[in-house]
């Protein structure tokens, strides 16, 4: 809802460039009492729900969304029948079935699902997950014809829309093609035996917002449906494999709307019951405390299933997903964990690599409207990471591209909202600027040659600068509320969790602590910044800001001068020794006035 007047806290322009505003505006504000008032929902939640354009009336369906009342008839994805049909013949035929996946959570999640469904009838399906670094993204020629030559029907999860020349050369070799994918395509498809994607141009079911895990699952409940009518009763309970659709839906970070919404609730409910033995291993290995929560899936366990996709065994996820074994669990979980913890230290040096390269380019001016940087020395399992990071700190579009040692390049793009980075880069394969790109409007891959980078830069700097400015000039953070460094208790974390789960579409509630003082502050971890913040009242707050030591932000709250601050972020529990405590995750901070 439109939101205009004086400024949150009178913050016009904070140490992150950003004008803050509040959430609510005075008609929101109405509907929220209303919302409180008629509905009986907490007044907190009442306003985060308001602000986020939740009608009262659907407020309670909100809070509990059950997939009966969310998920459509799976058939309204065109070629949903085609692909459930083709897939339950495979079953009853006993043929050999080949899965192919992505390498990242929603890939391996994709892959999990469908071979826990096969192996319910006994069918030992092999998944093949191609590695990053010789192999890249999607399916290759080489790797389908391998397939072909074991199985009659190969499933690729999370990937195969625009794999035109692998697909054919699989049915060549005698084998059908389902391509169970969600990822964005062009007018034409290859001519598999059946393309399930919402984001392909015919299909009008609406349910674009889905990742590939999601789709899959409404591709298992129609195989279900498909093999009842053939006869079958022993079906296996689909519902007990939603925490793999919640996994993959948070850590793909699709809009938490609909549908989406009702896997993620539904899916920590069976994910909290650890009976699938490789996430339950990896919680233990990742030392996570208290009850799951969305957040843990994207920066505890989310990570650790890619990092063997990062820098490792690219299958080692998909595989923990499949396992029944404890003790092998265990150690997959710990060798997953290890892998990580590389990848962090490789993160590390090649972030400080990027920012120095930025920094230097930009030196005091605004810079270009997006970065592009590069190193022959980079792992490109990696690269995304670094993009990610640089679109955070810079506030603009990203790339990061690793060159190998003849000149072939492989990069991950980020980009801000109003950005569409996916368009961007499919124009620049379009016109020939670089060799292969594809993705989304918030995140895209590249292959490019070294002698062509300048060519890309000028290329898509040119497309993106009305774009960028236009996003740069109105950058602003809403604020749903403000509260005392003496209000952060659990009851204030679970009144507006109770609202959640947050993420992509259904944003973090942002909550402002105004006029305090630094009383204490150092970095830890990986140029974490850590403080101890003294309210006008004498209540005092701990908060923490991620990977901001060398920022504005992080100096700012280093610095601890006299002159009060502004500190605006999202809630936290932390659990330690049975003692519950809320701290604040610092999104940005402002100079307050004297």
């Amino acid at each position: 809802m439109a939101r205009t007047g004086q400024a949150f806290l009178g913050v016009e322009r904070s140490l992150s460039g950003r004008r803050w505003r509040a959430a609510l505006d005075a008609r929101g504000e109405g509907l929220a009492l209303a919302m409180s008032q008629k509905q009986g929902i907490d007044e907190i939640v009442a306003r985060v729900l308001a602000a986020r354009g939740v009608p009262g009336e659907e407020a309670h369906r909100f809070l509990a969304p059950r997939l009966r009342d969310l998920m459509p008839d799976p058939s309204v994805l065109t070629d949903m029948d085609a692909a459930a049909d083709r897939i339950a013949s495979a079953i009853q035929k006993r043929e050999r079935v080949a899965i192919f996946g992505d390498y990242d959570v929603d890939g391996a999640s994709s892959s999990a699902l469908m071979w826990r469904y096969l192996d319910h009838f006994g069918i030992g399906a092999r998944i093949y997950i191609p590695d990053r670094v010789t192999e890249g993204y999607g399916p290759s020629v080489v790797a389908m014809r391998e397939l072909a030559s074991e199985a009659s029907l190969i499933i690729t999860v999370d990937c195969g829309t625009a794999s035109f020349d692998p697909i054919e050369a699989a049915k060549a070799a005698g084998a059908d093609v389902v391509v169970l994918d969600h990822h964005q395509t062009g007018p034409d498809i290859p001519s598999a035996t059946a393309l399930v994607n919402p984001n392909r141009q015919d299909d009008v079911a609406g349910l674009g917002h889905l990742c590939a895990a999601g789709v899959v699952f409404m591709t298992l409940v129609a195989i279900n449906r498909a093999l009842r009518k053939r006869g079958y009763s022993d079906l296996p309970d689909i519902l007990c494999w939603l925490d793999i659709v919640a996994l993959a839906t948070v850590c793909d970070v699709v809009p938490l709307t609909g549908l989406n919404r009702a896997f993620v609730v539904q899916g920590l409910k069976v994910m909290r019951t650890m009976k699938n033995v490789g996430l339950a291993a990896l919680t233990r290995i990742a030392r996570l405390s208290g009850p799951i929560e969305p957040h843990h899936l994207g920066f505890l366990l989310g990570p650790r299933i890619n990092a063997g996709g990062r820098i490792g065994d690219a299958a080692l996820g998909s595989r923990l997903l499949c396992l029944t074994d404890g003790a092998e669990a265990e150690a997959l979980a710990a060798r997953l964990d290890g892998l990580n913890q590389e990848r962090q230290a490789m993160e590390q040096v090649m972030l400080r690599d990027a920012e120095e390269a930025i920094l230097r380019e930009i030196g005091t001016g605004e810079g270009p409207p997006v970065l592009v940087t590069s190193s022959g020395e980079w792992h490109l399992g990696i690269v995304g990471l670094i993009a990610a990071r640089l679109k955070e700190r810079f506030r603009r579009p990203a790339f990061a591209i690793a060159f190998d040692g003849s000149g072939k390049g492989s990069g991950s793009g980020r980009s801000i909202a109003g950005v569409d980075l996916g368009r961007l880069v499919r124009d620049a394969v379009s016109h020939e600027v670089i060799e292969k790109g594809g993705g989304h409007a918030m995140a895209a891959g590249i292959t490019i040659r070294r002698e062509r980078l300048s060519d890309f830069r000028a290329f898509i700097e040119e497309r993106a600068l009305d774009a960028v400015a236009r996003t740069r000039a109105n950058e602003s953070l809403d604020i749903d509320g403000a509260i005392s460094a003496s209000g952060l208790l659990p009851d204030l974390y679970r009144a507006i969790e109770a609202a959640g789960p947050f993420g992509q579409g259904h944003e973090t509630p942002v909550f402002a602590l105004g006029n305090l003082r630094v009383l204490n502050a150092d970095i830890v971890g990986h140029a974490h910044v850590r403080a101890t913040v003294g309210g006008p009242s004498g209540g005092r707050a701990d908060v923490i800001a991620f990977k901001q030591a060398e920022t504005p932000i992080g100096e700012r709250l280093l610095k601890r001068s006299d002159r009060p601050v502004h500190i605006a972020g999202s809630l936290s529990l932390d659990r330690f020794r049975g003692q519950e405590q809320v701290r604040l995750r610092v999104i940005d901070v402002a100079d307050a006035p004297d």
